[in-house]
């Protein structure tokens, strides 16, 4: 199974890149995007780019913001494009073909997002580094690595989840969107609280932690995606695709 998935995640990723014509979904956004997060940015920051902790939080979502750009349209739009019968009628497994679209979305999004690390790393390096070898701090940057993969998980299950009982790309981006702003409304809503709750957060968070909440944070993403992938699984069934 696993060269199945392979050969799925090969499909994917081609079609991301050169077929489906969309801005943020091509080579060109992809482009845009890396120039932006791997150089733009670097520069506008500075050394604080690599050295401050809320790194890790940059670099956290934003392997979801990507998986967005492009998972709505794995299984809505291969019926958009009446090519899902045609896939669900070769030799490949439901599984096979499932993990390899959750696999091709993860592949997107965190490579993409490692490309950009590493870019900008090479950025800050050749602007500021005046011959001293600047790096994300360990602990810093296991975290990014960890916790992006796990967000990437998260958008590549939730994604296909939302595209299996979408009619329409269009209505998976409209539910996806619902379920980005769902997940990050904290981050939203922090802005407008009053001063007194932000004051009580500010003493709660100096009591904690805070090396043991990306810990906490990505055993909570571990539970969540393989809740989602098994969800995902117990509902892709081949021949209720090819009767909706």
């Amino acid at each position: 199974m696993i060269t199945d998935i392979f050969t799925i995640v090969w499909k994917e990723i081609h079609e991301m890149l050169f077929q489906r014509g969309r801005f943020r979904g091509g080579w060109v956004g992809m482009l845009f995007f890396i120039a932006v997060f791997g150089i733009f940015m670097p520069l506008q920051s500075g050394r604080s780019w690599v050295e401050s902790p809320l790194s890790l939080v940059y670099w956290s979502w934003i392997p979801f913001l990507l998986g967005s750009s492009i998972v709505a349209d794995t299984i809505a739009g291969e019926r958009e494009r009446h090519t899902l019968e045609t896939l669900l009628a070769s030799r490949l497994s439901d599984r096979a073909i499932l993990f390899g679209k959750i696999a091709a979305a993860i592949t997107y999004g965190w490579g993409l997002t490692l490309v950009s690390i590493l870019l900008g790393l090479a950025t800050i390096n050749l602007v500021f580094g005046k011959g001293e070898l600047i790096l994300y701090p360990l602990d810093i940057g296991a975290g990014i690595l960890i916790l992006s993969f796990l967000v990437a998980t998260l958008a590549a299950g939730l994604g296909v989840l939302v595209s299996l009982r979408a009619t329409s790309v269009r209505q998976a981006q409209q539910s996806f969107s619902i379920a980005f702003f769902v997940l990050f409304i904290p981050i939203f809503l922090v802005p407008v609280l009053p001063d007194e709750w932000k004051i009580r957060a500010i003493e709660i968070l100096s009591r904690v932690n805070l090396r043991m909440v990306p810990v906490a944070l990505a055993g909570l993403l571990i539970l969540i995606d393989c809740l989602l992938i098994w969800i995902a699984t117990a509902r892709f069934k081949r021949a209720q695709l090819i009767l909706d």
